[in-house]
């Protein structure tokens, strides 16, 4: 059992979705840590960087887009069985300027927000992705094996409004 209230993660992150007119912008991760899944662009916070610049970035270099409306909507904590750890900020971005473009790291693709592949997904995403989808704020701590999770809490600290979700948060 993890005592959440004492731990340290070794990493911090972003996530950044972008979702406009019941659609969102996904990737299929090419390289690092979830490759081969689809999820949000997202990657490692350099030193003096914010995690809203980290966020910015990381979609300006994965897909060549620059996400506009961007707002802070929940905070993900994994420890994984091998000792790996980390917190990654999640953000929803609500318009973009640029044109989604495959890279070396990742190709973009569009899904309705009733279709997102969480088959193709890490464990965690369909307890929290819809619900910031439909205009909740969350916490959450997850403990992972690998690609299995084991455990998992989220806390909706703003709850999902809109009827949205195509899965249960």
């Amino acid at each position: 059992m993890i005592d959440w209230s004492t731990w340290t993660p070794q990493e911090r992150a972003t996530l950044c979705f972008i979702s406009k007119e019941g659609r969102v912008l996904l990737i299929d991760k090419k390289r690092g840590l979830g490759a081969g899944k689809i999820n949000g662009p997202g990657g490692k916070i350099e030193p003096g960087e914010s995690a809203i610049d980290c966020a910015i970035r990381e979609v300006q270099e994965e897909i060549c887009v620059t996400p506009l409306g961007v707002e802070e909507r929940g905070v993900l904590r994994f420890q994984f069985v091998d000792g790996y750890s980390l917190i990654c900020t999640v953000f929803l971005a609500t318009d973009w300027e640029g044109e989604p473009l495959e890279t070396d790291e990742a190709t973009p693709f569009w899904f309705a927000i009733d279709e997102i592949p969480f088959g193709r997904m890490w464990a965690d995403d369909r307890h929290w992705l819809p619900g910031i989808l439909a205009g909740g704020h969350f916490d959450a701590w997850f403990e992972f094996d690998g690609d299995t999770m084991l455990s998992r809490e989220v806390r909706w600290t703003v709850p999902p409004t809109a009827r949205l979700c195509a899965t249960p948060v």
